[in-house]
């Protein structure tokens, strides 16, 4: 068994399509964690249990869940019941993408929740009360100081997630969906030849994941310009006074 270069160049526009429907599937269930994350995170932060108990259970059985089992029921077994067959939801739950996504939003959803939920507890309780006391709005302080500043406190949390979930998303092709994995295994099943789609695979999956962390400190350093570095001068200076 060995790596067969030309099958590889062979497979690539297949490869291609099918890491289209990863980026695809990846954008839309990101999009919907971005929406969803927040408020429940500030579900969670309520001093009223009637939001902060439900988004915990919700937090708790999602992150516990495994994403394969939820694939599976709302695939397989929400189609077993009558009521869900005739509802307005039945043509989402009925494809397959539609399916990965809620199964996969769900999941991540609950995972980001506790995300922007630390992000946001990071954030100086002193900065949110001085913008308070200058007589700004809770609302205008929350959106134009402490979401800010929470954003830039948990970007790397936030990078490890994406990636973390990017690379999870192989698990789609057991509902059918024909995404980089699922074209890889294809490919293996036609030429009985595992080593070489696979590996193909792989580097492309190893593509976009830098691709996303060159993106990702990017977006790190334009949060903090404002914050330059420490010369080199004063830090050898000080490195010297504490010697």
């Amino acid at each position: 068994m060995h790596f067969d270069l030309s099958l590889a160049i062979a497979s690539l526009p297949a490869l291609f399509h099918g890491l289209m429907m990863t980026i695809c599937l990846s954008i839309f269930v990101l999009l919907l964690g971005i929406v969803f994350s927040v408020p429940m995170a500030l579900a969670r932060m309520s001093k009223r249990r009637s939001l902060a108990w439900p988004a915990l259970v919700f937090v708790i059985f999602f992150r516990g869940t495994p994403v394969l089992v939820l694939l599976y029921i709302l695939y397989f077994g929400i189609a077993q019941f009558a009521w869900v067959r005739e509802s307005f939801f039945w043509p989402l739950f009925a494809d397959p993408f539609g399916c990965a996504v809620i199964g996969l939003a769900l999941n991540h959803v609950a995972y980001m929740t506790d995300v922007v939920r630390g992000s946001l507890l990071s954030v100086p309780r002193g900065i949110a009360e001085a913008s308070l006391a200058l007589g700004i709005p809770e609302r205008k302080v929350f959106l134009w100081v402490r979401l800010p500043l929470a954003l830039r406190y948990g970007i790397r949390a936030y990078q490890n997630e994406v990636v973390g979930f990017i690379k999870g998303t192989a698990i789609v092709s057991v509902v059918t969906i024909n995404d980089l994995t699922a074209v890889a295994n294809g490919i293996f099943q036609e030429t009985y030849d595992p080593l070489t789609p696979m590996i193909t695979a792989a580097v492309m999956y190893w593509i976009v994941v830098n691709l996303v962390r060159l993106g990702f400190a990017g977006l790190d350093r334009w949060l903090n310009r404002h914050h330059a570095p420490e010369p080199a001068s004063r830090t050898r200076t000080r490195k010297a006074a504490v010697a």
